[in-house]
């Protein structure tokens, strides 16, 4: 119990509110449009819950990030968006693994539940540009390989993933940027997946929530920042 009283005394009111929002709509949308995928509705909960330690800093969220890239590659599957699966698996689980390590190798001042916030310098900022350039090209020919569906939305997420997670192993603010210009393009990909299939239309509404609350953790991110920026510079007085 006292557990459960530190864990909500951790989150902010309008952080909980944020969360018990976005779950509560998506098992609405599961209810409303799907009821048979509880993939979905499972993958959906725990990201949205993995992005509300992320927008705190904390390193849970990475460990729930890796859950939910695994389901969320099965899903993909199932409607032939190789990219999305190849993606997900292939890149942004093993990423979050990473990124995980280095915020719990990256405290902000012993504090295990808050990771140390990184600004990238010019030469790193030139380099992830143009790594992601060439990370997309190898893709685009892969996703053309495998026949995949809608493959410029598809590729232009593989770009937008690799931008996110690479920002989010080099603890950047801007990494939540780079996630909410994924979660339009993801929702683009699922509205086209829903046209022929209603029940993909809860995972828009999971994505809706899910730009949202990136939104969110970029706005959080930044005031993480000033006050460490604070914390370090009155620790030097």
């Amino acid at each position: 119990m006292d557990k459960i009283k530190r864990l909500i005394c951790y989150f902010s009111k309008g952080e909980i509110c944020l969360w018990v929002f976005s779950v509560f709509l998506i098992i609405v949308s599961f209810c409303i449009f799907d009821k048979e995928n509880y993939l979905t509705l499972v993958a959906s909960v725990i990201g949205a819950t993995s992005l509300i330690f992320v927008a705190k800093g904390n390193p849970i969220g990475q460990f729930l990030m890796i859950v939910f890239s695994v389901l969320y590659g099965i899903i993909s599957l199932t409607f032939a968006y190789y990219g999305e699966m190849i993606t997900y698996l292939g890149m942004t689980a093993p990423m979050a693994v990473f990124s995980m390590i280095s915020w719990l190798k990256n405290p902000f001042e012993k504090n295990k539940a808050e990771v140390k916030v990184n600004s990238l310098k010019g030469k790193e900022i030139v380099f992830m540009i143009i790594l992601t350039a060439i990370i997309t090209l190898i893709f685009y020919y892969i996703l053309k390989t495998l026949n995949t569906s809608n493959i410029l939305p598809s590729t232009i997420s593989v770009t937008t993933s690799f931008l996110a997670v690479y920002l989010t192993f080099r603890r950047s603010p801007y990494y939540a940027l780079a996630y909410a210009a994924n979660d339009i393009v993801l929702i683009v990909l699922w509205i086209l997946a829903t046209i022929e299939d209603m029940s993909y239309l809860s995972v828009v509404i999971c994505f809706i929530m899910f730009l949202i609350n990136d939104i969110y953790g970029f706005i959080n991110w930044r005031k993480i920042r000033l006050r460490q920026t604070h914390f370090k510079m009155s620790q030097n007085v």
